[in-house]
């Protein structure tokens, strides 16, 4: 399995399906977090993952994989008033997740934006690049 495949399969596992299981098979036990409101760990996931709202959606986009970092750009519901887009970075480690920092920003419709077009496009995946 590629370090893309596992992070698509550890995000739709944990965000989507909530389960909790995923964390050993995709994190490492010392996992590192660079985001300010999260905590390193499996523990700071198993909180995250308990304060999940039931109308909380992940909409992959984009991926991308150069040798151990996958960046994956994607759409969240239910963080907020509005949908978020979010470009995550993660960083492997003998096929588990060892690091993370991400980017948040609220998503704008493509009709107030500038260029008229949408801040995310889930129709286009990168290849990783041995497939390209």
């Amino acid at each position: 399995m590629t370090n893309k495949e596992i992070v698509v399969r550890a995000m739709k596992e944990f965000f989507t399906e909530r389960d909790h299981s995923a964390i050993e098979r995709y994190w490492q036990e010392n996992y590192i977090q660079h985001n300010p409101l999260m905590a390193n760990g499996h523990q700071g996931l198993r909180d995250l993952l308990e304060h999940i709202e039931p109308g909380f959606r992940w909409e992959p986009g984009i991926f991308v994989e150069s040798n151990d970092l996958v960046l994956a750009h994607s759409q969240v519901q239910g963080w907020g008033p509005s949908p978020l887009i979010v470009v995550d970075i993660f960083r492997l480690e003998n096929g588990r997740i060892a690091e993370h920092w991400d980017v948040v920003q609220s998503e704008v419709h493509s009709s107030k934006t500038v260029s008229g077009n949408p801040m995310t496009s889930f129709s286009y995946v990168i290849p990783a690049a041995h497939e390209a």
